[in-house]
């Protein structure tokens, strides 16, 4: 099939393996229709390591995407190009605003978190083995894994618990790709105006805190705009949100689903760290990242592909991510595969994760913990009963039921 057919990506994602497999078929990069709107989504992971490093690519919309007004007034996922961060800058603009970022997530701040993040998972385990032993059924992605990476950013913003209950939904909201353009629109606003409240309560309550630093550079060295202020907040609180929910769902669903991998794990416990890489290969929390854009025309003659100037650029970490030009037998689950940490799933070049070391630490953290305090887990439901997110972007499921073993076999007879 042409790479220029395009592929109209599903909203609710009822098929993410699939349609990754579709998109592969169509060459390293091809065109597919994110909600209306066209891009070159890059699936190879050489070509799109390229991409992401290219200097003719570009995340800058209003500096490169022509169509940037009337797209933000029609498109649902407005926001992730509308937003004014270090998400959306370009070359040295990019840089300046990462920097006031950086120290927030660098390792010793992440090795400085780790009790902290103990700290939080063994306060929910207690309240999650609580819950069973209520008779409740325990919702892993509820009970534990939202709950978590939220506290933790909580935590690194210095929010406190009043405004935290608030925020939860909004945030959420971000990564749906079901929302039409009027929710979309005004979920968006409803964030804007939370976090610029907050950026008020923090001006009158100072702390030791990345809010605290971001309000010291806006108001003291005038390193950024009033809006760039509220839009890095909103890039912190979402990025450290959804994907670290869908790395710590992805991550116990690969291990209960592979009993003889979790075995090893369990055998060997500083194999979990690898566990979670080989998640984050097989499954990305971020099936596909909007939006880049060629500052020129870009030749990729091997791919069959010209990328013109002002075209937008999709990356499809979940599809890279099995691609059998990389990785042996890409579907399957291997936690000693010798390459997994070669993944994309955080991006690649300037513009990769700045909360990848703090998500793999809540990831491991989580996963040991869990399985300590849960040791007979099993999934209380069939997996073909397990829904995918209803996301485009999030790769993630909506629910993970979980029972002790033979709970499970005892309502089944049922």
């Amino acid at each position: 099939m042409s790479p220029t057919d395009v592929l109209v990506l599903d909203p609710k994602t009822r098929d993410r393996v699939a349609e990754d497999r579709e998109l592969r078929s169509r060459g390293p990069v091809a065109r597919v229709d994110l909600l209306g709107l066209e891009a070159w989504a890059v699936s190879h992971p050489a070509y799109l390591k390229r991409l992401l490093t290219d200097s003719r690519v570009s995340k800058d919309p209003r500096r490169h995407y022509p169509d940037f007004e009337q797209t933000v007034q029609r498109w649902p996922l407005w926001l992730w190009i509308a937003v004014e961060n270090m998400f959306t800058a370009y070359g040295a603009d990019h840089r300046a605003l990462r920097k006031l970022v950086g120290p927030a997530f660098n390792h010793r701040r992440t090795q400085v978190m780790r009790p902290v993040i103990q700290g939080i998972t063994d306060r929910l385990l207690a309240q999650m083995l609580a819950k069973e032993k209520a008779g409740a059924v325990v919702d892993l992605r509820a009970d534990f894994a939202q709950q978590l990476p939220m506290d933790v950013i909580h935590h690194l913003m210095g929010m406190p618990v009043e405004w935290q209950e608030a925020m939860a939904e909004p945030v959420g909201k971000v990564f749906s790709t079901s929302l039409d353009m009027a929710a979309a629109l005004k979920n968006g606003e409803d964030l804007a105006a939370l976090l610029t409240d907050f950026v008020k309560y923090k001006r009158k309550h100072p702390g030791d805190d990345l809010t605290t630093d971001l309000i010291r550079a806006r108001d003291g060295e005038n390193r950024l705009s009033e809006k760039q202020l509220v839009d890095t907040l909103i890039l912190v609180f979402s990025a450290g949100y959804e994907t670290t929910v869908g790395l710590i769902v992805n991550t116990h669903r690969n291990l209960l689903t592979h009993p003889r991998q979790l075995e090893i794990v369990h055998r060997n416990p500083e194999v979990m760290g690898a566990a979670v890489h080989e998640t984050l290969r097989r499954d990305a929390s971020v099936a596909f990242l909007p939006l880049r854009y060629a500052v020129e025309a870009i030749d990729l003659p091997e791919a069959g592909v010209r990328i013109e100037e002002y075209e937008p650029i999709l990356a499809a970490y979940s599809a890279a991510g099995r691609h059998s030009d990389v990785f042996d037998q890409p579907d399957v689950f291997d936690v000693l595969r010798p390459n997994a940490t070669s993944h994309l799933a955080f991006g690649h070049g300037a513009h990769m994760c700045l909360g990848a070391p703090l998500a793999v630490a809540e990831a491991e953290i989580a996963t040991t913990s869990f399985f300590k305090a849960f040791p007979d887990a099993v999934i209380a439901v069939d997996e073909d009963q397990l829904t995918p997110m209803e996301s485009i972007i999030s790769n993630s499921l909506r629910e993970l039921p979980i029972t002790r073993r033979g709970k499970k076999q005892t309502r089944e007879a049922a």
